[in-house]
């Protein structure tokens, strides 16, 4: 990878106001002068968007939903509006370890899209687990991510290409969740590691959107359903793909 890549770190707000200064803390002590942290606000009414505003950062470039699109589609508009070569996806209330920008976009040089550990902790950040790839068994490839994915959307850092083929979400995101259409789209058409060192504090609390990777409160039938879904969905983007390359000269 070239050097003097841009970054985009692209964060998804809502009622964020107790953890996200100590987060946008640890992520623009690690950011140059031209990369940016693009935050979506999904109709927040806590004093999240004051909190940001108050960096006066021009770093950070804010957005504000005009009605509540949820988890996935909150992120989506984040990502939609990344400028940067390089996209790491931020929840608002983790810490990022000091060594997280410059540890995951060495390894892109080589790779498309990577995925670190990260220590559980608390509301408090007091750790409840030292790993989460050893807590849930995390491995890279197509096939088990598509069964019961164990990575984290808050734990990857990608090329913008890996958005080119990802970006729209599917339609429907209540049948797949943005971190885990990404990770199945990267690992059928791209390059991905994981990198067994834990690069963040993972926060889990009572406000929690994500699972976390933990075992999912959906029913069988439901899981069934996303999966199916999803397989439609990549086959859509295979066959959208294969008519773009043949028009090409």
């Amino acid at each position: 990878m070239a050097d003097g890549v841009k970054i985009s770190v692209c964060m998804a707000t809502y009622q964020g106001e107790r953890f996200i200064t100590q987060q946008l803390d640890s992520i623009l002590t690690q950011l140059g002068p031209k990369d940016e942290v693009v935050v979506s606000d999904d109709c927040s009414t806590d004093a999240t968007l004051s909190l940001v505003e108050a960096y006066a950062d021009p770093r950070i470039r804010i957005f504000r939903n005009a009605r509540n699109l949820g988890y996935s589609k909150n992120f989506e508009k984040a990502l939609m509006r990344a400028a940067g070569d390089v996209i790491f996806i931020a929840d608002q209330d983790d810490v990022w370890l000091p060594d997280k920008v410059s540890t995951m976009v060495e390894s892109l040089i080589e790779h498309d899209l990577v995925v670190s550990d990260v220590v559980i902790v608390d509301e408090d950040l007091r750790q409840v687990d030292p790993s989460h790839f050893r807590l849930y068994g995390v491995s890279p490839g197509f096939v088990p991510n598509l069964l019961r994915t164990r990575y984290i959307g808050a734990a990857m850092a990608m090329r913008r290409s890996v958005l080119d083929i990802a970006l729209p979400l599917p339609s429907r995101s209540s049948l797949g969740a943005y971190d885990y259409w990404i990770t199945v789209v990267a690992e059928l058409y791209f390059d991905v590691a994981i990198i067994d060192k834990p690069l963040m504090l993972y926060r889990r609390h009572d406000l929690t959107a994500s699972t976390g990777g933990a075992e999912s409160a959906f029913s069988l039938r439901h899981r069934l359903a996303v999966r199916v879904y999803c397989l439609g969905q990549l086959a859509g983007r295979m066959r959208q793909r294969r008519r773009q390359n043949k028009g090409r000269p």
